[in-house]
């Protein structure tokens, strides 16, 4: 399997689809569906069952899935593709428009 390029905790901007030009933190990744959830993008409505733990039920909002391919990390404030580099030993990421290592 390729390895993403998008983390968990990175700042990501949506590229397509219903929420463009949203920004927001990636909470989870799905490597298999090759899909993202970002805090406040995406917003479904989902009616929930009472229970033990939600004693109340109702209609709560949560974050949608994304397919990663739709969305692009953004680096001081630009979005920005991703690439992989050797430094000494270590494989890091590092921003194609400035050269910058990410991490």
């Amino acid at each position: 399997m390729a390895s993403l390029k998008i983390k968990k905790g990175d700042l990501v901007k949506v590229i397509a689809g219903r929420d463009k030009d949203k920004e927001g933190k990636v909470i989870a990744i799905n490597r298999k569906k090759s899909t993202l959830l970002v805090e406040g993008v995406n917003m479904i409505t989902k009616h929930v069952k009472p229970s033990m733990s939600n004693q109340q039920g109702g209609i709560i909002h949560q974050e949608g899935p994304i397919h990663i391919s739709n969305v692009m990390y953004v680096h001081k404030g630009k979005p920005t593709r991703i690439g992989f580099k050797m430094e000494g030993d270590k494989k890091v990421r590092f921003a194609k428009s400035t050269g910058e290592v990410i991490d």
